[in-house]
């Protein structure tokens, strides 16, 4: 296991202050606030641990309402909302200073068989042959900007199949995304860390291909300002998000300030794994 992936481990590790209550610490990020994906993954482990261990998230919904302050500690407070036969549920609050800064529901299952189907993989590149981000990063951004962003996301090999944003702003392209992802180093057989992982990376890339319809080339050059409104995942099958997943990603509109953002994220092998929806705000600066 990398440095960088005990840190984001150690990091997603909440302190139980309380019965229902857990205590999150933040680090710093490319941008003044913490990572919405930080968040929504430390929100899911607090829930997680109010849950029979043999009960799976198999949704979630979440809203960030403000942005959070990455010096203080947050504090997540989850409510039990239902505990069934077959589903659980739970409701977490988010706090910073006294005020919520982001709110999530999720809902937990056992294991059991159903009917199945899916939507095949789409065609994508190996990801061995696709650069790592240590060597395309600093090819299109600032040598201070890539090394921030490359620090950030040390604890994951994320490569993109195409071009990012930032490598071809002023020019639009179909508002389409891939990015193969896995863990820096291997991950414990705890199936909601996988989820848990997966869920820290989703908020990662999602808004690229709102990007990449307006020839923007996004935060990290700095054309475009936004931030994620709300994020919505289900998880149809067993991964290990420290083996290789395509995210594969679309924009099918922005209006109003807003862009949306569509994904499936994919096992190497075909499965299709979880299912992503995302809204942000976009604007360009004046």
């Amino acid at each position: 296991m990398t440095k960088a992936l005990d840190a984001l481990l150690d990091l997603l590790d909440l302190e139980q202050i309380e019965r229902d209550y857990f205590r999150g610490r933040s680090r710093s990020a490319l941008v003044p606030r913490v990572f919405g994906g930080q968040v929504a993954a430390q929100a899911l482990v607090a829930a997680g641990r109010t849950v029979p261990a043999d009960r799976l998230a198999h949704s979630l919904h979440a809203y960030f309402l403000r942005a959070g302050d990455p010096g203080a500690p947050i504090v997540y407070m989850v409510d039990r909302i239902r505990d069934g036969r077959s589903f659980t549920t739970r409701r977490v609050v988010a706090v910073q200073h006294g005020q919520p800064i982001f709110h999530l529901s999720a809902s937990f299952q056992t294991y059991e068989e159903g009917l199945e189907h899916q939507a095949d993989m789409p065609p994508a590149p190996d990801p061995e042959s696709l650069p790592t981000a240590a060597e395309m990063l600093p090819r299109h951004l600032p040598a201070d900007v890539a090394e921030r962003l490359i620090e950030a996301r040390a604890a994951v090999d994320l490569r993109y199949a195409d071009a990012p944003p930032w490598a071809t702003a002023g020019t639009p392209r179909e508002p389409r995304s891939q990015v193969w992802f896995r863990t820096n180093g291997k991950l414990a057989d705890d199936p909601l860390l996988h989820i848990v992982l997966a869920t820290y990376v989703s908020d990662m890339t999602l808004l690229d291909s709102v990007l990449l319809a307006h020839g923007r080339g996004g935060w990290a050059v700095g054309d475009v300002v936004g931030a994620s409104l709300d994020h919505a995942m289900w998880f149809h099958r067993p991964f290990r998000a420290d083996e290789w997943l395509l995210y594969d990603q679309e924009s099918p509109t922005s209006a109003a300030g807003r862009g949306l953002g569509q994904a499936r994220i994919y096992t190497q092998d075909g499965h299709l794994a979880v299912t992503v929806i995302q809204e942000g705000v976009v604007r360009v600066p004046r």
